[in-house]
């Protein structure tokens, strides 16, 4: 491996830790000849998961163009790069738990949504304002309305469950 500052091949391994849940081992690594310091990542090489993309064309799974898309959807909002990878990693993990060799681009974008719209509503919508291209604002309305929707249904079972847990407690 070299230093992506010099292109120098003596490197130390400087901090090791696991990542992803144990899938992968995070490394701190410094050159030993500029002292430059950056981070690598070692996973398995699993078999390679195919997307088909709508155009019925097919290219190899990239959590790259994932965490890109994020990041576009995340920008200016208080969501962290944690969040973000944490969610990239759960994308990736329920497409290789199917077993399958491909996925459609429309599943991934789908997980997408999924787990983005309990990280941050307007994220989400700027996500899926990309991924569902809006046609008009009365398709955009009706995102909204869903989401907002399914946050009354979160917040009428908290209601619920709070209300249950007094009734324990004044007895």
């Amino acid at each position: 491996m070299q230093c992506p500052r010099c292109h120098h091949n003596s490197l130390k391994v400087v901090d090791s830790r696991p990542a992803d849940e144990g899938r992968a081992i995070r490394r701190r690594r410094e050159c030993e000849n500029c002292g430059y310091r950056f981070t690598t990542f070692e996973r398995i090489e699993q078999t390679p998961v195919l997307v088909v993309k709508k155009n019925g064309t097919r290219e190899e799974f990239n959590r790259e163009k994932i965490m890109r898309g994020l990041v576009r959807a995340a920008e200016k909002r208080p969501v962290t790069m944690d969040q973000m990878t944490e969610i990239v990693d759960k994308i990736e993990h329920d497409i290789r738990q199917t077993g399958e060799n491909e996925i459609r681009s429309e599943a991934i974008g789908e997980l997408v949504m999924k787990y983005l719209a309990s990280v941050d509503d307007v994220a989400y919508i700027r996500f899926a304002s990309v991924y569902r291209e809006f046609k008009d604002m009365s398709v955009f309305m009706k995102e909204v309305q869903e989401m907002m929707a399914r946050e009354n249904d979160s917040n009428d079972h908290h209601q619920v469950q709070d209300n249950k847990d007094e009734s324990i407690n004044e007895n």
